[in-house]
């Protein structure tokens, strides 16, 4: 079974050039080639049959193209957990999310200050366990607002300071399987699943969506990643998102996944 069959997406915008990133490359980033890249990512998402819904762009927020981080969402209970953005600059990138899905039925519960959480902190599982990522984005107080929202799981924090992000170093793939870079987060907390270590070299390629039937979309241009993948039996499908790699963003963050957990 999937972890979930449907997303929502949001277009890239012209002012992607102002991205918060730490990325040598961030002022060459090609809007033209982001928008084509992103309507590649959602083509594809279709043809493995994940239901897409459009959010329409927001042009004053830069980085609002990465809309994982905009909140958490179950979709069995029809329920959401809006962010509260640890980076000020992306404050407000939630606010039409959540009018996005209350729109759609969804109960929406926000992290309430001082709590900060971002969507790209937090691992959802099918083996009733939540990972979520303490960093520079999301803090303790963030953690205990995700603990409420997924009451009947067991929310495990993960301390995390080498990337700002969990999901840049570390993601399901279904099977009660982890890809991880040891390097960038401890694989101690991770006991009782099966780990598959991604190489240093390639860490940018960890940060692959998992879209069941052990089909795995990573991004292009990772061959030992792929090659890893491959021979644990997953079928490995490839996308170019250099120019979200230029604004420290990867393939989970392109879209809000509508968890069925």
């Amino acid at each position: 079974m999937r972890l979930f069959n449907s997303v929502v997406v949001r277009p890239p915008v012209k002012g992607i050039t102002k991205c918060v990133s730490t990325h040598p490359l961030r002022h060459t980033v090609s809007y033209d080639l982001a928008v084509k890249q992103h309507e590649n990512y959602v083509k594809i998402l279709r043809e493995e049959g994940i239901e897409v819904y459009k959010s329409p762009p927001l042009e004053e927020h830069p980085d609002s193209v990465f809309i994982q981080d905009t909140g958490v969402v179950r979709s069995p209970s029809k329920s959401a957990l809006i962010a509260r953005f640890g980076e000020p600059s992306r404050r407000g990138e939630e606010v039409s999310v959540r009018e996005f899905l209350r729109g759609m039925g969804f109960t929406v519960v926000d992290v309430k200050e001082p709590a900060t959480l971002e969507g790209g902190d937090v691992l959802v599982t099918k083996e009733g366990v939540i990972f979520v990522g303490v960093t520079s984005r999301t803090n303790l107080q963030g953690v205990e607002a995700l603990r409420r929202f997924f009451k009947e799981y067991k929310v495990i924090s993960v301390p995390t300071d080498k990337v700002f992000h969990l999901l840049a170093a570390v993601n399901y793939i279904g099977n009660k399987t982890l890809v991880i870079v040891p390097e960038l987060v401890d694989p101690s907390y991770f006991t009782g699943f099966k780990l598959i270590r991604i190489p240093l070299e390639e860490a940018y390629a960890a940060n692959m969506l998992y879209l069941g039937d052990n089909k795995v979309l990573v991004p292009e241009g990772y061959p030992k990643t792929s090659e890893i993948l491959k021979r644990e039996g997953y079928r490995v499908i490839e996308v170019d998102v250099s120019e979200f790699r230029k604004c420290d963003g990867g393939v989970t963050c392109l879209s809000l996944a509508l968890y069925e957990v």
